[in-house]
């Protein structure tokens, strides 16, 4: 009876030392992404304001580029956009088409949150610190297989070309998680277009080998 009265006493132990850590983590994420929709619509909103303002004044560092799909005058919402700010100008003529198939590196993350200054690195092309002449760049169609946003801007960029996109949720994943992203998410992508591919499976050449 006593060896069995110490034998529920250590599981018991076990049991709830393994529900005070589930808690902890819960609570941790709880934290990291309370009020997460909210935090997110008011960041793009003030980046959009940001960048509305100096796009007026004349700056041409920053873009604001309408959903690829809509036609006439049908954005009237700041989320009906994304946000560019070009870091690098390449040398490349013309732009990937919705049909088409690129080559890119890019690097995605959340916004600023308590855990992670810069924001949360979910998913980027290449592993390590970036060397662009040995990372290998991703392959995807234009659309169908990414969103909307990154669908967006992909059809706005020249080869060689190297922009932070800011994308709001309703053009990402919206109000649905995604892996390791929380939904409502505002997305942060780096992208370097390095090539592109037409329907017909022609090639235009990446700017390091056109030099």
């Amino acid at each position: 009876m006593k060896r069995f009265s110490i034998y529920f006493l250590s599981l018991l132990a076990m049991v709830l030392s393994s529900a005070l850590v589930s808690c902890s983590e819960s609570n941790e994420e709880d934290t990291e992404f309370s009020d997460w929709q909210t935090r997110n619509e008011q960041y793009f909103d003030q980046k959009y304001s940001e960048v509305k303002a100096l796009v007026d004044a004349g700056n041409t560092d920053w873009k604001i580029l309408r959903k690829w799909s809509y036609e006439g005058n049908v954005a009237t919402h700041s989320y009906d956009h994304i946000l560019v700010n070009v870091l690098k100008e390449g040398n490349g003529a013309g732009y990937p088409l919705s049909t088409d198939t690129v080559d890119v590196h890019y690097s995605g993350r959340l916004i600023p949150s308590e855990s992670y200054s810069d924001g949360y690195v979910f998913d980027q092309s290449w592993t390590g610190e970036f060397d662009e002449a040995t990372a290998k760049p991703s392959t995807f169609a234009v659309t169908g297989t990414v969103v909307d946003g990154f669908s967006t801007l992909l059809q706005y960029m020249h080869i060689g070309d190297k922009w932070r996109v800011y994308i709001p949720y309703q053009l990402a994943y919206g109000e649905k998680a995604q892996g390791s992203v929380p939904a409502y998410s505002t997305l942060i992508f780096d992208v370097q277009l390095v090539h592109y591919r037409h329907a017909n499976n022609k090639t235009k050449a990446s700017v390091r080998r056109a030099k």
